[in-house]
């Protein structure tokens, strides 16, 4: 047998074997929200995305190749339509106080932690005790977002005539306002803070910014079931960003807190009745 024939006898060979191996694994799709809510997602329907969570993303898909955790765009109020009806797989940063306990998921605590404070004006002699009574003052919300201290009632009607709201969908809108004297507090996440100060140097020192947390975030990721991951699995994924110090690396400059042991982090599961 000349040379030439043992190499395309060998190729046909390793073409065989293939075959009989069966199709090569490919990357499994994973859809995650892409909910608008800096510093995490920063409108999701723009390419490229920016934010947080676009970040975390990435690094899972360097991290393994068997899954592929694409974004894909959707809104507060859609966002669990969207899940229960399969368009998406993951619904990442949400609180268990925000109403999704009877939707069909699994749950995932992700050991990061943020909070929800109060920002004022700075002004002579105001000091913390300004925060301490809402009533009689203008206050900036975030339409759709749940409040602790409206008892996590997001109704638009509720909030305007209940805390003289304004309702807006702009974080650094409502901040504006408050520096324009437009508005008396508004209230964003103290990761969000950070974002503004960064971004808007000019305003340095012009805030006042609560010690009193309004709700603390303990994120969670919302894993649907029948999904292409497990919650156990994305569990595990994330206990090697953080033992890689990724997390710590992407979340920790916006001055969330990364627990540094996943080990309470279990995966729970809520079925609707």
């Amino acid at each position: 047998m000349s040379a030439l024939l043992r190499r395309v006898a060998r190729v046909y060979g390793l073409l065989v074997a293939l075959l009989a191996a069966g199709p090569l694994a490919a990357e499994q799709v994973v859809n995650v929200a892409g909910v608008h809510f800096p510093p995490y997602v920063i409108k999701p329907e723009q390419s490229p995305a920016q934010g947080l969570l676009p970040q975390l993303l990435e690094a899972l898909n360097r991290l393994q190749g068997e899954f592929r955790f694409v974004m894909l765009p959707t809104s507060v109020p859609r966002r669990f339509q969207d899940f229960e009806k399969g368009r998406l797989d993951l619904v990442i940063f949400e609180n268990p106080e925000w109403g999704w306990q009877a939707i069909a998921h699994n749950a995932v605590d992700m050991g990061l932690e943020d909070a929800e404070v109060f920002v004022a004006r700075a002004e002579a002699g105001r000091d913390q005790g300004y925060f301490d009574r809402l009533n009689g003052k203008r206050l900036a919300l975030y339409s759709g977002y749940h409040y602790a201290f409206a008892d996590f009632n997001a109704e638009p009607e509720f909030l305007q005539k209940t805390f003289n709201a304004s309702l807006t969908y702009s974080h650094d809108s409502n901040l504006l306002m408050v520096l324009r004297r437009r508005a008396d507090i508004a209230l964003v996440t103290r990761s969000y803070i950070d974002d503004f100060l960064e971004r808007y140097r000019e305003y340095a020192g012009q805030l006042l910014i609560s010690e009193r947390i309004d709700q603390l975030y303990r994120h969670h990721v919302l894993v649907r079931p029948g999904a292409p991951i497990s919650a156990e699995q994305f569990a595990g994924l994330l206990e090697q960003l953080r033992s890689n110090g990724q997390l710590a690396e992407i979340f920790g400059r916006y001055r969330i807190a990364v627990r540094p042991s996943a080990a309470d982090n279990s995966a729970t599961a809520g079925v609707a009745d």
